[in-house]
């Protein structure tokens, strides 16, 4: 793992914009609707809908913002092979991982599980609105499964933010919040 020039005393720089609006818009308002979602789920069935119509539009905007987006908003920017992941993860347990200016391979891996997890919840909920669906035992089981799946994505995504958070000195819930993150020096991936 790579010193900064932080852990030594030396003054922080001013922080580089990394995650743009849109992405942390995006990023605050799914875990919103995920969490009314979830809490309405067995009382509440229209702010249950309504919650995920938001979250599956949500989806749909991240979608495409990866393919249109700023720079570190692009899947072509952290989307990595599967091997790479590994080996960054292999590097994570060894203490020697090295920092991202954007999502690390671990945290781009997670963002594909939580959208293709999110997708799937929202395409089975809406399914159980159709006629065809309606009160189908395997649609509304496998949309109990994405769900809590998703609670397990979502703690390990934590863990990881928070890990990274330590790790390389660095709070990334307030770096989603403004934008910015410490510059890149050497050692680090931009």
């Amino acid at each position: 793992m790579t010193t900064h020039p932080l852990a030594a005393g030396a003054a922080p720089a001013a922080g580089v914009r990394v995650w743009d609006l849109a992405v942390r818009l995006f990023h605050w308002s799914l875990v919103a609707s995920f969490a009314v979602a979830w809490i309405s789920g067995d009382d509440w069935r229209d702010l249950h809908l309504w919650a995920g119509y938001a979250a599956a539009a949500l989806v749909a905007f991240r979608l495409a913002w990866g393919l249109a987006g700023t720079r570190y908003a692009r899947f072509r920017q952290f989307v990595r092979r599967p091997r790479v992941v590994v080996a960054y993860l292999r590097d994570l347990l060894a203490g020697r991982e090295a920092r991202y200016l954007g999502h690390n391979p671990a945290g781009g891996a997670m963002i594909v599980a939580l959208l293709a997890a999110l997708a799937g919840l929202c395409l089975t909920g809406w399914l159980q609105t159709t006629d065809a669906y309606w009160g189908v035992e395997w649609v509304e089981e496998t949309h109990e499964l994405l769900a809590n799946l998703l609670l397990v994505l979502v703690g390990l995504h934590v863990l990881g933010v928070l890990l990274a958070s330590l790790r390389h000195r660095e709070n990334l819930v307030r770096a989603l919040l403004t934008g910015r993150k410490r510059p890149a020096v050497p050692g680090d991936v931009a």
